[in-house]
C-alpha cells in the first residue's frame, strides 16, 4: 500500500469532503488548533465555499449576490488545497484513501466528512420547468429568475426553507399558497402550538396557507401550469418550491464499512465507526448526552462540531459540542428565534404573545429544554443557562415580584 498520504515533512495529511459551511469551519479550527499538516478540502459545486442560509432570503429577494464565506486568499494563506468542482465517488477505508468522480485518488491521514444534506424530491412528479428545489446558489438564482410579481406561486412543505421562501416570495410581489401535511407549519419540528402562530404569521402577510394537505399531482406541458392538492383542489401556479426536507450526501459512503443511520453514525466527538475517519455538520448523526444520537441541521452548531472535532483529532480533548443548540429564522420582520434541543412531544407553555410576537417554553419530564421566541431576541438569550441546567418549569413559570 502506498503511503502518499504522508507529506514530505512527516506531518499528516486531513482530507475534508464537503466545502459547505461545516467543511470550512473545520479546516479553520484545525489551523487554529495549531495543525500544520497538509489540508485538502474537496467540494462538489465550482463556487468558493458560500453561506447557504441567505439563499432563501437575501438571495431570493435580489438583495445580495455573493455569500462567500472567504475569500480565495484566505485558503492560500491558511495553506488549504482547494478541490472545487468534483464530488467524491468512494471511499476505501482500508487504504485511507477517497476516490473523486474525475478518476483522482487522495490518500489520507484522517478523513472529515461534511457533505451535507441534498433535498427530497416527490417520486413521480413530471419534469417541468418552474419546479424548484432550494439547496444551492444555482437553485436561488433559478427561483429569482422565476419570479413574477402578482404571479403564484406554490409551497410545498412549511418547515424552516418553505416558510422562509413563502416569505421571500410575498416581499416580491407573489401570491403566494403554502401547503403542509402536518397541522400547522414547522409542527413536526416545533409542535402545532408555536405552529399555529408561524401560520397566523403568514396568514396576516396574505399567504394562503393550507394545513392538512400535501401535493398530489402537476399539471403543465414543458413548464408547470397548476397543481391539484392531496384534498382534490385545483389551482393554477406559476412557479413551485418543493421544501420537504433534506437526506444526508452519504451514498459514496455505502460499501466502506462506515455505520449509517439516518446520517454517518459518530460518537460525542465525531469519531465514526472506522478508524481515521469523521463527520461533522448535517450530515452527522453525533452522540448526545443521553445516548441518543442526533443530526443537528442549525448553522450555529456546524461550528460549534468543527471545533470540538479538530481538537479531538489533535488528541487535544476539551469540551463536547454546545448543548444548547441555537437556532433562528427570519420570516417578515420577525427573527424567530431557539435554544435548546427542542421536540414536538415536549409540554408547550405559552409565556408570552401579543399577536405577532410570542415566547414559548418546552418542559420535559418537569424541566425546561428549551425556548422558542419569535420577536423577542433578548427573552430568548438569557434562557440560555437556565436550559443547560434544566430549571424546574415551576421556576420559569413563577410569577416574579
Amino acid at each position: 500500500m502506498s503511503n502518499d498520504h504522508v507529506t514530505e515533512d512527516g506531518t499528516r495529511k486531513v482530507v475534508v469532503v464537503g466545502a459547505g459551511l461545516a467543511g470550512v469551519r473545520t479546516a479553520e479550527e484545525l489551523r487554529r488548533a495549531g495543525f500544520d499538516g497538509e489540508i485538502v478540502l474537496v467540494g462538489a459545486e465550482e463556487h468558493l465555499p458560500y453561506d447557504r442560509p441567505p439563499l432563501s432570503k437575501d438571495v431570493i429577494r435580489g438583495e445580495r449576490e455573493n455569500t462567500t464565506l472567504r475569500p480565495r486568499e484566505f485558503f492560500d494563506e491558511q495553506r488549504i488545497d482547494l478541490r472545487l468542482g468534483v464530488a467524491v465517488e468512494s471511499l476505501d477505508a482500508a487504504a485511507r484513501t477517497v476516490v473523486l468522480v474525475d478518476g483522482t485518488s487522495l490518500g489520507y491521514d484522517e478523513l472529515i466528512v461534511a457533505t451535507g444534506l441534498r433535498p427530497r424530491r416527490i417520486p413521480g412528479l413530471p419534469e417541468l420547468a418552474g419546479v424548484h428545489v432550494l439547496r444551492s446558489v444555482e437553485d436561488s438564482v433559478g427561483l429569482r429568475a422565476d419570479i413574477t410579481p402578482g404571479g403564484r406561486a406554490l409551497i410545498v412543505g412549511a418547515g424552516f426553507i418553505g416558510c422562509e421562501v413563502a416569505a421571500s416570495l410575498r416581499a416580491c410581489g407573489m401570491d403566494v399558497v403554502l401547503v403542509e401535511p402536518q397541522p400547522t407549519p414547522l409542527a413536526s419540528v416545533l409542535g402545532t402550538e408555536v405552529g399555529t402562530f408561524v401560520e397566523r404569521l403568514h396568514t396576516a402577510e396574505g399567504v394562503d396557507v393550507r394545513s392538512g394537505v400535501g401535493l398530489a399531482e402537476l399539471r403543465g406541458e414543458g413548464r408547470v401550469t397548476g397543481a391539484v392538492l392531496g384534498d382534490g383542489t385545483k389551482i393554477a401556479v406559476d412557479l413551485v418550491v418543493l421544501g420537504i426536507g433534506s437526506v444526508p450526501v452519504t451514498e459514496f459512503l455505502e460499501g466502506s464499512g462506515i455505520e449509517l443511520d439516518n446520517g454517518v453514525v459518530c460518537d460525542s466527538v465525531g469519531r465514526t465507526s472506522a478508524d481515521h475517519v469523521w463527520a461533522v455538520g448535517d450530515v452527522a448523526s453525533w452522540q448526545l448526552p443521553d445516548g441518543g444520537r442526533k443530526r443537528v441541521e442549525h448553522w450555529t452548531s456546524a461550528g460549534e462540531q468543527a471545533a470540538v472535532l479538530a481538537k479531538a483529532l489533535l488528541g487535544a480533548g476539551g469540551d463536547r459540542a454546545a448543548q444548547v443548540p441555537y437556532f433562528w429564522s427570519d420570516q417578515y420582520d420577525v427573527k424567530i428565534q431557539g435554544l435548546g434541543a427542542v421536540s414536538a412531544q415536549d409540554t408547550v407553555h405559552v409565556v408570552r404573545d401579543d399577536g405577532r410576537k410570542f415566547l414559548v417554553y418546552y418542559e420535559r419530564d418537569g424541566r425546561l429544554v428549551g425556548v422558542v421566541g419569535g420577536g423577542l431576541p433578548a427573552q430568548v438569550m438569557k434562557t440560555r443557562a437556565k436550559i443547560a441546567a434544566g430549571a424546574p418549569i415551576e421556576e420559569m413559570l413563577a410569577p416574579t415580584s
